[in-house]
């Protein structure tokens, strides 16, 4: 029989902090406010409670960031599907992290790398996919897939790592 270690890692975005701890600071809480920059949020995990391969998908129509050139809000449906491998995103963090990007000045491909990176960072999955559908603006819409792990692009187009 082994013993699992209960802990859980929190990832402060400012500084790449890692926490452990036995409880969640955000579940539970009705008082918890959202975080006033990506400084101040934390992707909390909690252990994967099984030991088989399973996908957990998370989805919110309700993510917003902001032009760098223009100023202007960017609205997105947000996709996550992953694979967890010793730990699961708990989702109130989840929700709270993603709403940090509201005063954000990024491009809409860095804020989906960006969020599939601090996800990773987070919990370790063994695979995740973050899809960004941002609403048309400029008669144009933009959907940002970025996937982990990430397969060489250069190998994928020759065949070989290129040298």
């Amino acid at each position: 029989m082994f013993k699992l270690k209960r802990c859980r890692r929190t990832l402060s975005f400012g500084v790449a902090k890692i926490k452990h701890s036995r409880r969640l600071t955000l579940l539970g809480r009705s008082n918890a406010k959202l975080p006033a920059s990506r400084a101040e949020a934390r992707l909390e995990t909690f252990p994967n409670p099984a030991r088989r391969n399973y996908r957990v998908h998370f989805e919110t129509d309700d993510f917003t960031s902001i032009c760098p050139v223009t100023g202007q809000p960017d609205f997105a449906r947000i996709d996550i599907d992953y694979m967890p491998d010793r730990l699961c995103v708990e989702s109130k963090s989840l929700k709270f992290y993603l709403a940090s990007f509201r005063n954000e000045r990024a491009f809409n491909e860095a804020v989906t790398n960006r969020i599939l990176d601090d996800f990773v960072k987070a919990c370790t999955p063994r695979e995740a996919t973050v899809t960004a559908q941002f609403s048309a603006r400029g008669g144009i819409a933009l959907t940002v897939r970025a996937e982990y792990p990430t397969t060489n692009l250069r190998e994928k187009k020759t065949g070989h790592d290129g040298r």
